[in-house]
């Protein structure tokens, strides 16, 4: 079946937090954002790479030991070790993930962290918090692009959003890569994107441009590459209010004709607003969309940054 045939996008996804009792103690750690909001656009495949190397549940737990260079997962009590189980598991298992365009990973785990797991060093018996678990690392190594974040950074609203655009972002790219390259679909896709990832980096979003001015044909697969680790560089970026102010004022601009001087006022006045965080960020982009609909203009209503993600999720309702 074709991988993109289906409405939701395929992501990754540690199993605790789909509900599944999968923990060393025989419990989860449900993320009701995931299974309940997330699930409603992301086709979400679980993993748990514990329990695929049999270690089974309940079960003892496990930590990260360094010792000299090199950094093992072993049983707390020393019991055990599955540093090479995991990674052998790691290896067979990454390639079938190549359809994902998102990960969420389970915080502080060994095997899934994505940062701050705890690593013990054995002559000390005690813990730097700069860890990355054994399982994601390989992940993150085997796919640099691919989005991932962990459950508990998914309670912050400005993480949250970043994640989600990523993955919608990534998604969309993944789409022109199956239906195969063209300069010219590349540069629709940058066009597209150009105020959210404005809204991410402005600076790093004008060196992007010369990126795609270089790509030399549509066989140019490696200006293609350079093109798209740009971009979702720039996406991992968090927005601030400053730049979001500075993208919605450039939309305002494509309106001056068109909207009276009290419309133009109003939406200048929201855009203030939202830049003292005396409102959220959904009012002064309703405000555009409303006088878009008013005046329709092509280049404006394709613009991702008004829409990147469903407004179903409210994502924009807190920002």
């Amino acid at each position: 079946m074709n991988k993109f045939s289906s409405d939701k996008i395929s992501v990754g996804i540690s199993s605790c937090l789909l509900g599944e009792e999968v923990r060393y103690d025989g419990g989860h750690k449900q993320s009701r954002f995931c299974r309940i909001e997330l699930a409603k656009y992301f086709d979400f495949e679980p993993t748990c790479p514990e329990m695929a190397i049999g270690m089974g549940t309940p079960r003892k737990t496990i930590r990260l030991v360094q010792q000299e260079d090199v950094i093992s997962i072993q049983a707390s009590d020393g019991s055990f070790d599955v540093t090479e189980k995991m990674q052998q598991y790691a290896k067979r298992r990454l390639p079938q993930l190549s359809h994902h365009s998102g990960y969420v990973v389970c915080a502080k785990s060994p095997s899934c962290g994505m940062e701050r797991v705890s690593v013990y060093s054995p002559a000390k018996n005690n813990a730097t918090k700069d860890g990355v678990g054994i399982f994601t690392a390989e992940l993150m190594k085997a796919y640099p692009l691919l989005p991932v974040e962990e459950d508990g950074r998914l309670n912050d609203p400005v993480l949250r959003e970043n994640f989600v655009n990523r993955v919608f972002a990534y998604h969309q790219w993944k789409k022109l890569e199956h239906e195969g390259f063209t300069v010219a679909k590349v540069q629709d896709f940058h066009a597209k994107y150009k105020y959210l990832l404005m809204a991410h980096h402005p600076a790093k979003y004008r060196e992007l441009g010369p990126l795609l001015a270089n790509i030399s044909s549509n066989q140019d697969l490696e200006g293609f590459a350079s093109y798209i680790k740009g971009f979702m560089e720039i996406l991992k970026h968090n927005c601030s209010r400053k730049n979001h102010c500075n993208v919605l004022q450039h939309l305002q601009g494509y309106f001056k004709r068109e909207i009276t001087a009290q419309q133009r006022e109003e939406l200048a006045e929201r855009i203030h607003e939202y830049r003292e965080g005396l409102l959220p960020l959904l009012v002064p982009i309703s405000l555009i969309q409303h006088y878009l609909r008013e005046h329709p203009n092509h280049y404006v209503a394709k613009q991702a940054y008004l829409a990147p993600h469903p407004n179903e999720l409210k994502l924009r309702y807190s920002l």
